[in-house]
């Protein structure tokens, strides 16, 4: 199983990167929006972890660009972000995020968010 990290904080895409491999994922990263979507395209991730606040293209319109292509539409999406405002939940669940998790997190939990999305029972 492949994730894409979409996150302009080196340390905490390096911290992820090791998390998620000592839990069996491979892993690619991203380090803004342009990045994440041409990365999402060409490599089709089984599930992509998205930051909001980035540069060239926030996560906002990655994730509506990737939710409105048939290619990519299926691929479940799980927002890490530090914005925890009504706001910005609602307008990632108006274009299809799968999960909205608030930065500071705790790791055990992502994984087993991670888990029930790929393997649903």
């Amino acid at each position: 199983m492949n994730v894409l990290i979409v996150d302009d904080e080196p340390d905490l895409v390096e911290t992820l990167t090791l998390m998620l491999k000592n839990h069996g994922f491979r892993v690619t990263s991203a380090s803004n929006g342009i990045e994440g979507l041409e990365k999402a395209k060409t490599e089709l991730p089984d599930i992509i972890i998205l930051d909001l606040m980035m540069p060239e293209m926030d996560g906002f319109e990655m994730c509506k660009q990737l939710k409105s292509n048939e290619e990519t539409s299926g691929i479940p999406i799980i927002i890490l972000t530090a914005k925890s405002d009504t706001e910005s939940r609602f307008k990632t669940f108006k274009y299809k995020a799968d999960y909205y998790i608030v930065k500071p997190f705790h790791l055990p939990n992502l994984v087993s968010k991670i888990n029930e999305l790929l393997f649903p029972k």
